[in-house]
This record gives structure tokens, sequence and C-alpha cells, in this order.
């Protein structure tokens, strides 16, 4: 067997609730040897869901944590209020070692807070930013700051552009090419500070390739697209939304009459597999990159299927040794 890999879930985060969460963590036990869980949360709430194991007891333990960080909870009420949370317990194993990463489906300010808290940052990163692969014609671009922070200085966005380029390079993505988020392509296009960022990337050693309309990210212009968290965040929303959209046009067609009806029927396998390519929760998982700790959030909504791939995206972290690829590069381009 491997060296196990140790993450901390917090059990009690998600919109579906701790069943989903421990029995999408059980099944990633069950296809990954080297993986351990511990379970972070209310003891009798997590055992009853647990249900009967079998050898798989030996990778999983559970932590108790008496309080639960909800949606409503403002970032510095979950600081003050839930010291003793299901989330920031789990982040607490983290920074113990106890456990290599941390997985929640929990509140995103809430976590992005008490993670710069108890983690702090990774050494010449001044701020988190939150990191997702989008899925696009040619695979996927790894886009950030998705929202932790709306307004960013030149040297922020340079620090996002080498946090998002080892993240691509873990993902197997060699020498991966970067572009800045903008409203235009043309090199007078774009406030000053994506100006200024742009010329920043463009004197570094990184894969700068210019800029990038939003409505090229898809058609993967590059593998790296890097913005403010607030651009980022109306980005990502618009494209969920547009996505939303689609599917219930389509759907509305193919329900209008019974020849709808049939042609629906007919396409069928290439509409189901198209749905499969885009489900979210084949793409879950947004790393919190920055944190001095491998941290990934995963989405609220998340099935089974969604647990899997946010712990399955913690595992890469870790084997791979994202942080410590991070400093490396951070390194190189400060000197």
């Amino acid at each position: 067997m491997s060296k196990l890999v140790t993450i901390a879930v917090d059990a009690m985060s998600g919109d579906l609730g701790p069943a989903v969460a421990v029995r999408g963590s059980l099944e990633m036990l069950r296809n990954r040897e080297e993986l351990r869980l511990i379970l972070v949360g209310d003891a009798d709430t997590v055992r009853r869901n647990l249900g009967r194991l079998g050898k798989e007891s030996r990778r999983v333990e559970i932590h108790h944590a008496e309080q639960v960080v909800s949606m409503e909870d403002t970032p510095s009420e979950a600081l003050r209020r839930k010291k003793r949370s299901s989330m920031r317990v789990a982040l607490e194993l983290a920074r113990s070692g106890e456990a290599q990463a941390c997985v929640s489906a929990g509140n995103t300010g809430a976590l992005m807070a008490i993670g710069r808290l108890i983690l702090r940052m990774l050494p010449g990163i001044d701020r988190p930013a939150i990191l997702a692969a989008l899925p696009t014609l040619k695979g996927a671009c790894y886009m950030l700051d998705l929202g932790a922070n709306p307004v960013c200085t030149p040297t922020h966005l340079l620090q996002f552009a080498v946090m998002g380029s080892v993240i691509a390079s873990i993902n197997n993505v060699e020498n991966p090419a970067i572009r800045l988020l903008n409203n235009g392509e043309e090199d007078i296009k774009g406030i000053e500070t994506v100006q200024a960022a742009g010329a920043l990337l463009g004197d570094s050693h990184l894969n700068y390739h210019g800029f990038v309309e939003p409505n090229d990210v898809f058609r993967h212009r590059a593998d790296v697209v890097v913005c403010d968290g607030f651009t980022g965040n109306i980005a990502l929303k618009t494209m969920e939304g547009s996505a939303q959209f689609v599917y219930a046009q389509m759907k509305s067609y193919f329900q209008t009459g019974w020849l709808s009806r049939a042609y629906g029927l007919a396409c069928w396998p290439f509409l189901y597999t198209i749905q499969k390519r885009l489900d979210p929760n084949r793409h879950n998982g947004a790393a919190l990159v920055g944190l001095n700790g491998i941290v990934i959030k995963s989405h609220g909504a998340s099935n089974e299927v969604g647990w899997q791939q946010a712990i399955q995206l913690a595992m890469r972290e870790v084997a791979k040794g994202l942080n410590e690829r991070i400093q490396g590069v951070w390194s190189n381009l400060a000197a």
C-alpha cells in the first residue's frame, strides 16, 4: 500500500447534510486504499451515517466538533462564536499535521476567513485566492480569483498567475499559457490595474499570452485565466446561469409536443453525454490557494460524486506538493 494521505472532512457541511458528505467520503475511501479520513462533526450524527464498516474502519476516524458554521453566519460571527465548529476543527487538524488537507462544503467566506487565521499565508504570498477548473473545448482551464479578493493590486494578480500556473502544471499541463481576463485583447484595453499586471507578467518568466475576453474562455485560449475576485465571481455566475438557461430552453423545446418529444428521445444519448460531461459534480472542488495548507471548497450542493471529486483534488494537491511548488516558483520570480 502507498503511504497514507489523511484528509480532514467537514462532515457537517453542505446543503444535502452529513449523510451525503459521509457517503461520498466513504465511497472515495473504498476506491483509494492510500486514503485515510478524519470525519469532523457531531460524533453521534457522523457515527449514525457511517453504517457498518468492513476493513475500511481502520482508515476512518471520527473527530467530535459540537458546532456548525451555517450559510447565514458572517465570517466575523464564525470566527468569534464558532470556535468549536466542524469547519474550524478540520482546519486545525490540517495546521497540526494530523491531516494533510481539509475539505469543506460550508460557507465560503467563513472558510476563507478561518483558513487564513488558522493556517496563515504561504511565505511571500499576500492573499489567498479561489481557483476552479472550468470545462473547455480542449479539456479544462484554471481560473482565479473567483471571489476571495474584490480589489487587487497588480502584484496580487501576478501571485495569482504563479499559483494558477503551478495548479495547471500538477494537472499535467506543460508550460501553462496564462492570460488576464479583460474586456478586450488589445494592449490598450482594460483598467489601470490590469494593464500594470500585464506589464509585470510580460517581464516575468511565466508563459504570459496577454488578455482574454470572457467569451473566449471556453474556447481554451488559455490554460490559466487570472482576474480579481469581483470580476471572477461575476464571470463564473454568468457562465453558470448561461448553462442553466440553455439546458432549460432545450428541455422546454423537447416537451412542446409529440414530435419534439420524439426528437428528444432520438437525441437523448448525445444530450446525456453532454450533460454528464458538464455535470458540476464531476468538476467539483475549488482550491483555496495561497494558504499555508491544502484547503478544498466543495460546492454546497455537492452530491456523493461531488464529494469524491473534492477529496480526490485534495489528495492530488498533497501528492504533488502544491504549496512547496508555489513557494519555489514565487521565490525564483521574486529573486
